[in-house]
């Protein structure tokens, strides 16, 4: 593809986002390459250095994206006002999030970034703003005060939920059970909350 006009930095940045969430789409981490997406937007694989510091800062520009939306949609008031709803609503949130497109959802566990490097710290906001919406969630239906309990109660929860997304979004839940994802996220959340209703935490 020859060149197409000679874009604003902002719009070149944009072409290179756009071109690369539609290869990872496509075919994964796997499928992404400086040359792939020049080829696509019309510019030399040396372009890309000039708009990203290097791929992993491509990477962690669209993975930021994700979680933004992710975020969005974690923020959707729930249906019910009960607070065991609300967890549930949150949890059926995040399972249909990463069905709608595995293969971009999947991106933030396949992505590493090299060896010593760790992810910029606005990288780490989001993260921990993702956990604290979660903690935020579950803390009403917790009979304790103590963050450090909400904040264990709410990665240990997310862990199980993410193992079951997990394995469908990567069609492998089939190799474990017959059942699809949503009764078993369901079954996980709600035996959870009885579980700590039984030790006294909920």
């Amino acid at each position: 593809m020859g060149r197409r006009s000679i874009h604003t930095a902002e719009e070149l940045r944009e072409l290179i986002l756009q071109a690369a969430t539609e290869l990872i789409e496509k075919d994964g981490l796997a499928g992404l390459s400086a040359r792939e997406i020049a080829r696509r937007i019309g510019y030399s694989p040396g372009t890309l250095y000039n708009v990203f510091e290097n791929l992993d800062d491509l990477v962690l520009t669209i993975e930021a994206r994700l979680l933004d939306r992710l975020a969005n949609r974690l923020g959707e008031p729930a249906s019910s006002g009960d607070p065991a709803q609300r967890v549930l609503h949150l949890a059926r949130s995040y399972l249909a999030f990463t069905h709608e497109n595995p293969k971009l959802w999947n991106l933030l566990f396949e992505h590493h970034m090299p060896s010593g490097k760790a992810v910029p710290g606005w990288y780490q906001t989001k993260l921990d703003g993702l956990m604290t919406r979660i903690e935020e969630t579950l803390s009403p239906v917790m009979g304790t005060s103590d963050p450090a309990a909400v904040k264990r109660a709410a990665r240990v929860l997310w862990a199980g939920v993410h193992g079951i997304t997990s394995l469908s979004t990567a069609d492998k839940l089939s190799n474990v059970t017959s059942d699809s994802a949503g009764p078993l996220v369901e079954d996980l959340v709600v035996t959870y909350l009885a579980g700590l209703r039984g030790q006294g935490r909920a």
